[in-house]
């Protein structure tokens, strides 16, 4: 689902008019318009007061629902993390940022 649709879905949902969306985001009437054509999109200052008017994160706006986050055998394991106390945790994140670390230097050494 692209962005223009995604926003009007959201402004629907929460039964508010063009209009009204427009006033509280801070914007044009018409711009609103020209985001749920598709003819336009808004900057990042726009976006954050369109998600804050629709009470939802920008990244609803930007994301279908499964285009981001980890897979659902991953999403398991990060939410067991939550239950480990605070060190394992650290310990996790550490081993997690050097993973990615490791890949990006790969990555970045391949592409030369």
């Amino acid at each position: 689902m692209a962005f223009a649709d995604r926003l009007a879905h959201h402004r629907k949902e929460r039964n508010l008019t063009q209009a009204t969306l427009a006033e509280r985001a801070n914007t044009h009437v018409t711009q609103i318009r020209r985001y749920e054509a598709g003819t336009s999109t808004p900057t990042l200052d726009v976006l954050r007061n369109l998600a804050l008017a629709l009470n939802t994160s920008a990244d609803s706006l930007l994301f279908d629902h499964d285009e981001r986050g980890p897979t659902n055998d991953l999403k398991l394991h990060l939410e067991a993390i939550n239950h480990l106390d605070e060190n394992d945790q650290t310990t996790i994140r550490s081993i997690i940022e050097a993973i990615l670390l490791r890949h990006d230097t790969r990555r970045w050494t391949n592409a030369s």
